[in-house]
Parts: structure tokens; C-alpha cells; sequence
């Protein structure tokens, strides 16, 4: 490589570990930390041999990896695997036993639950001290103030202390802290697990935007979030980085693994036969384009607006009696009304909607266009009525939103008028577990004894 592109690269990264290490004195009772900090001293003065009264633990064992700028990592690893002490080093809050960290750029990050807000401020009092520590000039933080606040959304408790604030409440301040310090590299620490699933939404929108030009790490103990959200994953177990790869890689590795930990030598025997077997060449399939998916790939993580040329007014839910209905327990006939208002002619009208989980990733939706043949022309100030009756998917228990839209088009060219999110919320609870995002009926399940030579 030439020193010419060597310098290219260096500039490319964003973060570089190196070899880092992090050992902890863990102590057994509070007097041993007196004992450690006289009697060492003691003994030496002395011309005797001290011994440590603490044990140590290597939360972290050289620890290498780097992140460019503008990729999005995932880090992976369950509880006590030393992601949060690797997330707290590369933020400076703690600082390595051995190794170096490198960052280039404003690091913000949210971290465990609190962090960084004074208990006894005010909620706008930790506003300007946590965004000042983060590099905004007061004139900055004057100028971005009201934005903070809509962003955060808990009302008259910006000015109470923030040692009465809910846990959900913390996270919302936190973050749209963060959200507004024109960071270069965010890092976030499973702090929005604690969040209401509305907020959530808001946050992955932000998050979604960010990554298009920033750096972000995501620590979560969830696969399928990494997956849908990460271009890469590292995993750490027990303080070693066991793989980083592409999230699709590292995610089957860490899943494969955590099932041989819980179901043993069984699972480890099924998957290395598994892997012995003849791959199967399926057989060819005609694929058609989705027409009902494909009219809002291209804006489904876009803010709500409207244009004025066209409104939704009201979204309703309804159970298969026709009455106003949120909680379900997946499986259900359900009616969608979504009343809209033409403002200007529209050529093409055409309403659908998404629903999604708390994480943002889109499950199902459809629009109007592929039932209502040929396009409905309306004139201005026309009142428009769209209807879905179908049947709730069954869904694992949670809350998940509705996102609304109505555009003027068909579903490859067309002009978004009005998009609003998170205008129905759906919480599912049901008894039966189901897996995966969407769960399917089945017309039947049965198992049989039968003859083991068979």
C-alpha cells in the first residue's frame, strides 16, 4: 500500500481499539480497600512481602477492531460479556488497564441509565451541562434549546429535578440531548429497552437518518434489531472479542452458540450433522414485484408531514364488531378506517399504511391502489374514505404503531401529500409464545410415534 493510501485509510476510520485491556479490583469487604491502600505501602517500607487484598477481573482481554466513518456496528455479547465496559473506554469515561483507543470526530453516547445527568439539576439544567460537556458553546445550546425540548416531549418536568424522573422520562431527555449535539460518532447502550414504544419509534427514525452520514455503535441483546439496523457486529464473551464481521455472520455465530450453551451436546451434534448434508438446489420461481410493499420503500423512515394539498384526519381500528379496538391477541378480523381530505384535485389518490414494531422495522401494510381499479379522480375539498379488513397476523407480544400515508400516483410514481406515523398504536398479549416478527396459523400440527428403524 502506498503512503498515499495509507493516509486515505487512516482517514477513513473512525474508531481503532488496540489491544485494549481492562482489569477491575473487586474486593471482598469495604475494609479490604483500606488494607490495599495502607499495607502494600506498609510492607515495602518494611522490606516485607505485601499480597493484594482483592482478586482481579479482566472485564476486558485485548480487544481489537475498527470502525470507519459512516458504518453502523452492532456489538453483541450477553450480560457481563464487557460490552458496556469496551463502550465506556471508547468514550473516555473509563480509561484501559492496557491497549489505546483512537476516536476522530464528537463522540455522544447514551450509556446506562442516567449518565451524565446531575440527580439534583433540573431537567433543563442538565440540558445545558450534559450538551456544553459534549462541545456545544452556550450560544449553541441557546439555539437549539426548543428543538431539545419537542424532541424530549415530558412537558412541565423539564423544570423539576431529575431524581423524580421515570426511568422512560431519563432516556427521552438523554437522548434528545445526543440527538441535537451534531455528533460525529453516537454510541448507544440499550438504554431505550426502558422506552415507550411511541419514543422508540422516534428514536430509530433519528438513528436511521444519522447512519446515512454518521458513525454509530449499537449495543443491543437483541439479533434481530442488529440485523435489521447494523452493516457489521462485533461479539464479546466473557471479555474476548470472539468474532467481528458482517451482522449476518456474527449473528448466526452468537445465536448457534448461546443454543449450544442452553441446550447442550444435543444441539451441537444436530448442527455439525446439519452441516454434512448435501445442499439442496430449489426449484426455479417466477418472482413478481410486490405492488402492495413497494409504494413506501422509499420514504418509510421519513418524519410526518403533510403538503397541504392533502390531510388525514382520523385513523381508527376496529374489531371484527365494528368497535374502536387497540389490544388484541394477534390472529384476529380487524378494520382499518383511515378518513383523508383532498384539499387540491388529486389524479390518483391512494392511502395505505405500515405497521411496525417497537424497533421500527416494517411488518406489513398495504395501500389502496391495487384494489381500486381504474384510479379514483376527486376534485378539491373531497372528503376520502379508505377501509382495510383483514386479519392480524399473529403477532409476539408488544405494541407496535401504524404509520399512515396519502399520495397522489400510482405505487412506482407518486407525490407523498400527507405521512403520519405512529397513528394507531396495537398492543398484542396473548398466553401462546409465537417467534419470529410475524407468526402464521397453522391448519395443523400433529407428531407420532413411529418405528425408530423406519
Amino acid at each position: 500500500m502506498s503512503s498515499k493510501q495509507s493516509v486515505q485509510s487512516e482517514a477513513e476510520l473512525a474508531i481503532r481499539v488496540s489491544d485494549v485491556t481492562k482489569c477491575f479490583q473487586v474486593y471482598s469487604q469495604p475494609q479490604d480497600r483500606l488494607k490495599q491502600a495502607i499495607l502494600p505501602r506498609l510492607s515495602r517500607f518494611l522490606g516485607k512481602p505485601g499480597h493484594a487484598h482483592y482478586r482481579e477481573f479482566w472485564a476486558l482481554k485485548g480487544v481489537n477492531f475498527e470502525v470507519r466513518r459512516g458504518d453502523t456496528v452492532g456489538i453483541i455479547g450477553r450480560n457481563g460479556s464487557g460490552k458496556s465496559t469496551l463502550l465506556q473506554i471508547i468514550c473516555g469515561t473509563l480509561q484501559p488497564t492496557t491497549g489505546e483507543v483512537a476516536v476522530r470526530g464528537r463522540i455522544a453516547a447514551l450509556l446506562e441509565l442516567g449518565a451524565g445527568f446531575n440527580p439534583e439539576f433540573t431537567g433543563r439544567e442538565n440540558v445545558y451541562m450534559s450538551a456544553s460537556i459534549l462541545g456545544l458553546t452556550r450560544e449553541d445550546i441557546d439555539r437549539k434549546y426548543d428543538n431539545i425540548v419537542a424532541f424530549a416531549d415530558i412537558g412541565d418536568f423539564l423544570e423539576q429535578p431529575v431524581k423524580t424522573y421515570s426511568s422512560g422520562m431519563y432516556v427521552r431527555l438523554a437522548f434528545a440531548v445526543i440527538a441535537h449535539v451534531d455528533a460525529d460518532i453516537l454510541v448507544i447502550d440499550e438504554a431505550l429497552a426502558v422506552g415507550d414504544a411511541i419514543f422508540v419509534q422516534k428514536c430509530m427514525r433519528f438513528l436511521r437518518k444519522f447512519r446515512e452520514n454518521g458513525t454509530l455503535l449499537f449495543v443491543s441483546h437483541d439479533t434481530s434489531s442488529v440485523l435489521n439496523f447494523c452493516q457489521s457486529a462485533v461479539w464479546l464473551d466473557r471479555g474476548e472479542m470472539r468474532m467481528h464481521g458482517t451482522a449476518q455472520e456474527t449473528c448466526n455465530a452468537y445465536t448457534e452458540y448461546c443454543s449450544q450453551e442452553v441446550y447442550g451436546d444435543t444441539v451441537k451434534l444436530q448442527s455439525r450433522q446439519a452441516g454434512k448434508s448435501e445442499p439442496k438446489t430449489p426449484p426455479p420461481v417466477r418472482i413478481e414485484k410486490d405492488l402492495k410493499v413497494e409504494l413506501f420503500d422509499n420514504v418509510a423512515n421519513s418524519g410526518g408531514w403533510q403538503s397541504g394539498v392533502a390531510s388525514i384526519d382520523s385513523v381508527t381500528l376496529c374489531n371484527d364488531q365494528g368497535e374502536p379496538f387497540t389490544s388484541f391477541a394477534g390472529g384476529e378480523d380487524v378494520l382499518l378506517k383511515v378518513r383523508a381530505t383532498a384539499h387540491q384535485p388529486l389524479q390518483s389518490p391512494l392511502i395505505g399504511f405500515f405497521v411496525k414494531d417497537r424497533l421500527g422495522q416494517s411488518l406489513f401494510g398495504e395501500h389502496t391502489y391495487t384494489y381500486v381499479q381504474p384510479p379514483m379522480q376527486v376534485e378539491a375539498d373531497t372528503g376520502l374514505e379508505a377501509s382495510f379488513r383483514f386479519t392480524l397476523p399473529l403477532l409476539p407480544n408488544g405494541e407496535y404503531s401504524m404509520t399512515v400515508s396519502i399520495a397522489d400516483g400510482d405505487p412506482y410514481a407518486n407525490t407523498q401529500h400527507a405521512w403520519l406515523h405512529d397513528a394507531v398504536l396495537i398492543r398484542v398479549a396473548s398466553p401462546r409464545l409465537r417467534y419470529g416478527l410475524v407468526g402464521i396459523p397453522f391448519d395443523e400440527v400433529t407428531m407420532k410415534r413411529t418405528d425408530a428403524r423406519s
